[in-house]
């Protein structure tokens, strides 16, 4: 990993506040993700179970997680099992963790190797009465293998049907939702590898340069300072091609005129990152752009007021549709027969402005939480407002990360450039 390793309070403390959360007399469980394969004998990265890696910090394959708070010797509360190293393997692909090396990670005591898993969990798994598994439950996930968390938990269920089956995933979604002050501080470190990254392009920036360079400038700074790189397929969208809102082609010239949407940002050990800007190739945006530009600015600036303790989804939602309504009323885009007829279900706005406002981040750029629950000091969300005008080849999203605290909220982001003027400023240097 390129990643200074996170402290082992973190996953001491998370798993801490997991352990609240079970009822008694239950053994949970976790496993590490698949290495998938790509074609012949190649495979894509390693990225590790967000849940796993939440309680245990370990960052690497074929490693198991099993917690039980009322075991009876009293001292396998917590144990890890790790792929056991060999010669071969560090010649090949480098040593994995020692039992030491885990133990210092993880602030787990028990560790044996992934193979001695089923024998040991047999000697602990009838004194409990409940198993909990875990699973992906993510309202948007769309998978259609099966991983190796599906296969591990059907043999679990095989092996052992008269265990009460509990879900782990409801827990895991509450508890990761409100963020540790370590978890914070890797969420910062990613915002600000990210703003390396877009600073570098404010001079980069010209007519003519390729989309792709545009990419390739990002994932050069973001690597040079510890990031494994993107944290999710980055959109450099030029010109008509932000108006496409998951466009991943970056393959265009970008054209002297035109505005750049750049949905771009850095991982850093494992945390996200979620950073849109919208810049002139040129340095500098027409009326008409700066116009649009700023009306999303306007936007962008009220909701993130909103993103307080005790506020909804439900009211944030409405206020900004709201706001976004009549900003476009303005910039001539709807008019107010529209506003007035409009289907309640699919207001008017959402003609231009068809997404949602905001999402948790943390582990997962979409990461988990109850969106029907109340904000909490601890939650990170994105606001990313947008106004996309396909008539116009314009498309302007503007988005940062933002921290509810106690009192208010911090923006993860605020010293990266977001004003239009200090944009064309630092392009025009």
């Amino acid at each position: 990993m390129k990643y200074s390793a996170i402290k082992k309070d973190l996953y001491i403390d998370n798993r801490k506040n997991f352990i609240k959360h079970l009822k008694p007399n239950s053994v949970a469980l976790f496993v590490s993700n698949d290495i998938l394969p790509t074609n012949g004998d190649g495979s894509f990265g390693f990225v590790q179970n967000s849940d796993l890696l939440h309680l245990s910090g370990i960052d690497q394959e074929d490693t198991i997680l099993m917690i039980f708070p009322d075991v009876k010797d009293g001292k396998h509360k917590e144990v890890l099992f790790i792929k056991e190293t060999s010669d071969l393997i560090a010649v090949w692909e480098g040593a994995k963790l020692t039992k030491e090396q885990a133990k210092e990670a993880s602030g787990i005591e028990n560790i044996y190797w992934h193979h001695e898993f089923d024998k040991l969990f047999k000697g602990f798994v009838f004194q409990a009465e409940h198993i909990y598994l875990n699973s992906n439950e993510h309202t948007r996930r769309y998978i259609d293998m099966e991983t190796a968390e599906m296969r591990f938990n059907k043999k679990i269920k095989e092996q052992f049907p008269l265990h009460t089956i509990q879900r782990s995933a409801p827990i895991m979604h509450r508890i990761r939702a409100i963020k540790h002050p370590l978890e914070v501080e890797a969420i910062q470190h990613a915002c600000n590898i990210t703003e390396k990254g877009f600073r570098r392009l404010l001079s980069f920036i010209k007519p003519g340069v390729m989309e792709y360079e545009i990419e390739a400038e990002l994932i050069h700074e973001f690597v040079r300072n510890r990031s494994r790189g993107f944290a999710y397929g980055p959109i450099v969208a030029s010109g008509a091609n932000a108006c496409v809102l998951h466009y991943v082609e970056n393959n265009r010239a970008c054209k002297d005129g035109d505005v750049i949407l750049l949905d771009v940002a850095a991982e850093y050990a494992n945390y996200a990152s979620d950073m849109t800007r919208a810049i002139p190739v040129n340095g500098k945006y027409t009326p008409r752009q700066k116009e649009v530009y700023n009306s999303i600015l306007r936007v962008m600036k009220a909701a993130t007021d909103m993103l307080v303790v005790g506020n909804t989804f439900e009211k944030y939602n409405k206020a900004v549709g709201d706001l976004m309504t009549e900003e476009l009323l303005q910039l001539g885009l709807i008019k107010s027969d529209e506003v007035k007829n409009q289907n309640p279900a699919w207001p008017a706005y959402k003609k231009y402005f068809m997404h949602g406002t905001s999402h948790f981040l943390g582990l997962d750029v979409h990461d988990v939480g109850f969106f029907a629950e109340p904000m909490q000091a601890g939650m990170v969300f994105t606001c990313e407002p947008g106004i996309y005008i396909p008539e116009e080849g314009l498309g302007i999203r503007l988005e940062n990360n933002i921290l509810i605290t106690p009192t208010g909220n911090d923006d993860l982001m605020k010293n990266i450039p977001l004003e239009a003027d200090e944009i064309e400023a630092l392009m025009n240097k």
